[in-house]
């Protein structure tokens, strides 16, 4: 599977209008490669530069979103209503919504990571970590794209 953007290359800048000092909305999504046995797609973005505690997996989180139908090539920027069964999670501000970059001091790193399972996930509102769990056993493919920030302001 592939994972990519039209705003910004594999370890490139993310623009600013998809951060805390633009429009902060999500920047458009696409990707290709999904293989046969997929039933959903999920998206997890995160911050690994930006620990929230002691453990090493528990970094800042922007977006989750699971429950994309399999076929989905992508989502556009902005996006607000996913698509059919697709349901937001919880991110570290706990919204079930898009929250861009925002690191407090520095160059930060944002994995954008989008995974292909053989089925649907059964919860409403998961955090990272609830979805991490429950896609257990579950995945068939996988791909990243990691973009990374730093505040001008």
């Amino acid at each position: 599977m592939r994972l990519y953007s039209s705003v910004f290359e594999h370890n490139g800048e993310i623009p600013s209008q998809y951060t805390c000092e633009g429009s902060d909305t999500s920047p458009p999504l696409e990707w290709s490669g999904v293989p046969a046995g997929t039933e959903s797609i999920a998206l997890i973005v995160d911050d690994p530069d930006a620990p929230v505690s002691s453990a090493a997996s528990q970094v800042w989180v922007h977006w989750v979103v699971f429950n994309l139908p399999k076929m989905t090539t992508g989502l556009p920027e902005g996006i607000r209503d996913l698509p059919k069964t697709g349901t937001h999670g919880k991110n570290s501000w706990k919204r079930a919504a898009y929250g861009g970059p925002c690191p407090p001091s520095g160059r930060h790193r944002y994995a954008f990571k989008l995974y292909a399972l053989d089925a649907l996930v059964d919860l409403e509102q998961p955090t990272k970590e609830e979805l991490e769990s429950a896609m257990q056993g579950h995945i068939v493919a996988q791909a990243a794209l990691i973009g990374t920030y730093e505040k001008h302001g």
